[in-house]
């Protein structure tokens, strides 16, 4: 199977889910409205298919759990860009296309969408009935490292220190380990926990995963210079405006195309510890480093 008749497949189920669960909660009308608008301007929902990606690596059939876990790690990601884009933060009024959150709803209300989208996310793991208890406690867990202080946030407080200074390499790598890494690191790594992955196979796909969040930054990166508003759905050059230490700015463009090159190969290479079929997990590899948008 390729990947795109992988996306085809998973997508529209996954998306289902996803909007079900926010429409199905019991909360005033113009918050679920709000935290609805932001799902629904799509994206290439990666996390949530990386779910599903490893879940298929091992041949699970149960499909539902790795579709609430995708939305709930789909859930978390979207309350992240809705805060980015605050006047606070990146002050951005374009995302995925579409005017941003808080120009259609306002900043309070922006804000507490992605708050309730936080939490929910959360709720809907506590709340699956064909987890295990224990698996249960340890995606919560997991997902909290990943969103919280010790992942995305903390990587987001890195990122706006590093705006004052240039960093030097290991401080930006560690900046999107956190920022951008950790979730997709959890996607992965939740989807070995779904299928019960050995611990030699769970630290492959660990390792993988380090390798391909540095080579999504990488390449956002290398976009937000080459690339035009159009074509990635929000302000193009704002990292160049905003005086971000990027891996371009730190490497040059050719030095950056180098850098996501090697993560490439080092994310293939811990495949090959698997003794499974990787086809979909190498397809997405590859995705990563050509995608446009």
């Amino acid at each position: 199977m390729s990947l795109k008749q992988f996306i085809d497949d998973h997508l529209p189920k996954l998306e289902e889910v996803l909007y079900d669960l926010v429409r199905n909660i019991k909360a005033p009308a113009q918050l679920k409205e709000s935290m609805l608008y932001s799902l629904e301007a799509g994206g290439k929902r990666i996390r949530p298919l990386f779910v599903l990606a490893v879940c298929d690596l091992f041949h699970n059939n149960k499909k539902n759990e790795a579709y609430i876990v995708g939305a709930a790690v789909e859930m978390i990601h979207t309350y992240s860009l809705i805060h980015d884009d605050l006047p606070s933060m990146d002050d951005d009024e374009m995302r995925r296309g579409k005017p941003t959150n808080h120009v259609i709803f306002g900043d309070a209300l922006a804000t507490l969408a992605g708050d309730a989208l936080n939490t929910l996310s959360f709720g809907v793991l506590a709340r699956m009935e064909s987890v295990t208890s224990e698996k249960k406690v340890e995606l919560i867990n997991l997902l909290s490292i990943a969103a919280g202080a010790e992942g995305m946030v903390g990587g987001q407080v890195l990122d706006i220190d590093g705006e004052s200074r240039t960093l030097s390499l290991p401080e930006l790598e560690n900046v999107h380990v956190n920022k951008t890494g950790a979730l997709l690191r959890f996607s992965i790594e939740s989807g070995a926990i779904l299928s019960d992955a050995t611990v030699q196979e769970r630290s492959a796909l660990v390792e993988y995963a380090h390798h391909i969040g540095l080579a999504f930054q990488i390449q956002d990166d290398i976009l937000d210079i080459v690339g035009t508003t159009e074509e990635l759905g929000k302000t193009a050059g704002k990292d160049i405006e905003s005086h971000k230490s990027t891996y371009p700015a730190l490497l040059t463009l050719e030095g950056a195309k180098q850098k996501l090159e090697e993560h490439y190969e080092l994310a293939i290479t811990a495949l090959r510890k698997i003794d499974k079929n990787t086809t979909i997990l190498e397809e997405f590899a590859q995705y990563i480093v050509k995608r446009h948008n």
